[in-house]
Order: C-alpha cells, then structure tokens, then sequence
C-alpha cells in the first residue's frame, strides 16, 4: 500500500488482525504489521503505544455509553439506565465480522484476554461519575455497573452470533434471565 493512502490507523488494525490471526500475537512484530498496513514501525506507534492496544483502541464505546446513561431519564432506575445504554452499544461497535475475529484472537491470548478485561473495567470506571450524578452512592453505582457489564457481555456474545436480534433485545432477554434467576426459591 503507498504510504500516502488514508485511514493509517484502519489499515494497522487490519493488518495486525490479520496477521495475529494467521501468525500469532506472540509471533507478530509491530514492524511486520507496519509493513502489512504499508507504513513504517515509526508510524505505528503514532496511532498505539504497542501491539496489544491494535485491537483496544478509541475509546468510542465508553464516551457512547456515557452519553447514553447521562441522556436518559434522571427518573428511570439506575440499572435500567445501564442496561439501556449497553443496549445501544452497537452503534459504537466495528463491524460484527470484525468483532468476531477480533473475539477469537482475545480468547487465544492471555494478554489480550488481560487487555480486554482491563478495558471493561476502564469501561465501568467512565461510568461510575454517570450514575453518582444520577444520586447513586459510589459502591452501589460500581456493583450496578459491573452487573450491567456482566449482562451485556453474555448479551453481545449472543448478539454475534445470532445476527437477527438486536443487541437491545438481548440485552432485554439477558437482564430478564438474570431477574428469573434471582428470583426463583
């Protein structure tokens, strides 16, 4: 690819994804993926501090989510705001082909399986300040949250792999199983 060609941060992560998928994270240099993506090691790191933020950078999804619980209703139930918000996740999401690939190098990888939680739980820290403006104490803001992610993530994966429900009716469908299931003697 000519150097000069656009969306450089685009092509890196496609390359690195690439590559770890047919090569291994372990495997793969920072220098192999600039090549991938048609650019120098140096122009890598403009974009990414090392190899392992290729697949977590941006933080579009947390600023969304945050927007969201801030936008709803100071009157709807903080779990409900959460649950919400997790709900709209999909339009701050990549592609769901991207996401599937992505999912599978994470789970081949015990780095990036760390990464990935640390990046929820930045996730859920950027959430906390939404809910205590909410009037929500902070360690029941942080228990309400963590439930909330524990939701969504069982939600999203279903939602990659059943192309036909909206994230917001799993995450409906997930939050509901988890009332049942609390609630049965």
């Amino acid at each position: 690819m000519p150097r000069w060609e656009s969306d450089a941060q685009g092509r890196l992560e496609r390359a690195a994804l690439e590559l770890f998928e047919t090569q291994g994270f372990e495997r793969t240099s920072v220098a192999q993926i600039a090549g991938a993506a048609g650019l120098k090691e140096r122009s890598f790191y403009r974009y990414f501090p090392d190899k392992r933020e290729v697949l977590f950078a941006g933080n579009e999804l947390e600023a969304h989510l945050v927007a969201q619980v801030e936008a709803i209703d100071p009157g709807i139930p903080p779990i409900d705001a959460l649950l919400t918000a997790l709900g709209t996740a999909e339009e701050a999401y990549r592609p769901r082909e991207f996401l599937l690939r992505r999912g599978r190098v994470i789970a081949a990888n015990p780095a990036l399986a760390e990464r990935d939680l640390i990046k929820l739980d930045e996730i859920a820290d950027a959430l906390l300040p939404a809910l205590e403006h909410r009037g929500v104490e902070p360690g029941r803001a942080r228990l309400l949250i963590d439930v909330a992610i524990a939701l969504s993530r069982r939600a999203t994966s279903r939602w990659l792999t059943e192309p036909d429900a909206t994230l917001a009716e799993l995450v409906t469908q997930t939050a509901a199983e988890l009332r049942e299931a609390v609630t049965l003697p």
